[in-house]
């Protein structure tokens, strides 16, 4: 258990790093009202966790190591989106069709509420 929570925390660190220097490189580029830098993190972040488990599972033989390392801490790191986004996928390919939409319904709905109920709670 510790080795995998080691793992998280060095994936989950790079991840976060990349993430801030993407944030930072896109406020000197980007200006305006759309989250640019969040948008390219999740975007970024789903095609590296498809890249990522896909190459795990293939090559690596499902090696929980680098799943920890890459898929767990790194993406999460990066963007916790890219979870959201493989989940998903494999509900859908799995024809769980109603689950998906739930799942992604109540995820936005309650997370923006949570932010607000957050927000209220800190006043």
């Amino acid at each position: 258990m510790l080795k995998n929570l080691l793992l998280v925390m060095i994936g989950g660190g790079t991840g976060s790093g990349l993430r801030f220097l993407t944030y930072h490189y896109c406020s000197r580029y980007f200006v305006g009202n759309f989250p640019v830098a969040t948008f390219i993190c999740n975007i970024l972040g789903c095609i590296a966790i498809g890249v990522l488990s896909g190459w795990i599972a293939r090559t690596a033989g499902g090696d929980s190591a680098m799943k920890w390392l890459l898929v767990t801490g790194f993406c999460g790191g990066y963007t916790t989106f890219s979870a959201f986004g493989i989940e998903n996928f494999g509900l859908l390919q799995g024809n769980n069709i109603m689950t998906a939409i739930a799942y992604i319904a109540a995820s936005v709905c309650f997370g923006i509420l949570a932010v607000g109920l957050g927000l209220a709670i800190a006043r």
